[in-house]
């Protein structure tokens, strides 16, 4: 295993991913810029918006949620099923249907439900029958333009959702937030891109720590969509198996299953997933959480996001499993690109 063995990258890498995550921060800059420009659907007398998606798209909704939710005048709920609640109805709900390619099957269910109850609806994708469904009830669509899989549009999935949220005035306007997490990205991606070598790259030596391993990633209510983020990204370009946990659920009841089979525990790599910006009850529990696996014998380590802001925050630990887990890929000798697993 050489991580840097820039050469044996280019072949692996067939679609080119490593520079999508080398263009997070860029990413991040043309969404919020498109995010300003684009016609604002009609926002007032809302009393809920229910935000739609699955796979890398939700998961990017659900970052943009952790950062509007303490602060959004009225509720904002994520929807990953094709089936909405019944509350969603009426001209004072939306439903925002989130779809990478257009194709995914349950935002499109989901808008299309809304439309039939009477709700207004608004899509951000680049097209597709979701663009169709939208535009034919009616909504307004935010379209972008993106050349790579659903997996490295996560920038769209943020920036966007909280452009319409603060032109909408539901949220203060985030632009300086999301300014200083730019710099912020920028600065931490010259220790982890593919030029930065083993020795100084920590993306690089986590990813040989993930390597015949079992990954556990943990992160606290804040950080959950990121720990998620991680458990995707080491599966899709990875090909190998993660799961997340959330705190402090873990603790009530996943942490009890912890003794058994005693011969897989080496097996496993539990990385927890820290932010100054979680409560002091949520960063004690992360840490009683560490504590309990390293004492019950599992291998351990923790990422301590940076930046200014929880949101530079959210986007520097999501950027770091990008980079990890693209070096797991290469590590395994395997070509980064999403596949399909099921057809959907």
């Amino acid at each position: 295993m050489d991580l840097d063995n820039l050469p044996l990258f280019a072949r692996l890498d067939s679609q080119g991913i490593r520079r999508h995550i080398d263009a997070l921060p860029d990413q991040i800059e043309t969404a919020w810029a498109l995010g300003q420009a684009l016609p604002l659907p009609n926002l007032s007398d809302l009393t809920h918006i229910a935000v739609c998606g699955a796979g890398a798209m939700a998961t990017g909704a659900a970052v943009a949620a952790s950062v509007a939710n303490p602060h959004c005048r009225i509720p904002l709920t994520l929807h990953r099923t094709d089936t909405l609640p019944a509350w969603v109805a009426g001209p004072q709900a939306l439903v925002l249907a989130l779809s990478h390619t257009g194709h995914d099957p349950e935002p499109l269910a989901a808008l299309t439900q809304a439309a039939e109850h009477g709700a207004r609806v608004a899509a951000i994708t680049t097209g597709g029958p979701l663009a169709e469904a939208c535009t034919q009830a009616g909504g307004v669509v935010w379209a972008y333009a993106h050349g790579g899989p659903a997996s490295t549009a996560l920038a769209f999935a943020v920036a966007l959702p909280l452009a319409l949220l603060s032109r909408g005035g539901l949220i203060p306007n985030p632009a300086d937030d999301i300014a200083g997490a730019v710099q912020v990205l920028r600065g931490q991606q010259q220790r982890l891109r593919a030029e930065s070598p083993v020795t100084r790259n920590p993306a690089k030596r986590m990813a040989g720590q993930f390597m015949d391993r079992n990954v556990l990633l943990f992160g606290s209510g804040f950080m959950a969509p990121v720990a998620r983020r991680w458990r995707e990204q080491v599966a899709a370009m990875g090909k190998a198996w993660a799961q997340f946990e959330e705190l402090p659920d873990a603790l009530q009841t996943g942490l009890a299953g912890l003794q058994y089979p005693e011969a897989l525990i080496p097996k496993f790599m539990a990385l927890f997933l820290e932010t100054e910006f979680d409560s002091p009850q949520d960063q004690q529990r992360l840490q009683d959480a560490r504590l309990l696996m390293m004492t019950s014998g599992f291998n351990t380590d923790s990422v301590r996001a940076v930046g200014p802001s929880p949101l530079a925050q959210l986007l520097t630990a999501v950027h770091y499993g990008d980079y990890v887990s693209y070096y797991l890929a290469m590590a395994y000798e395997t070509d980064p690109a999403p596949v399909e697993v099921l057809e959907r």
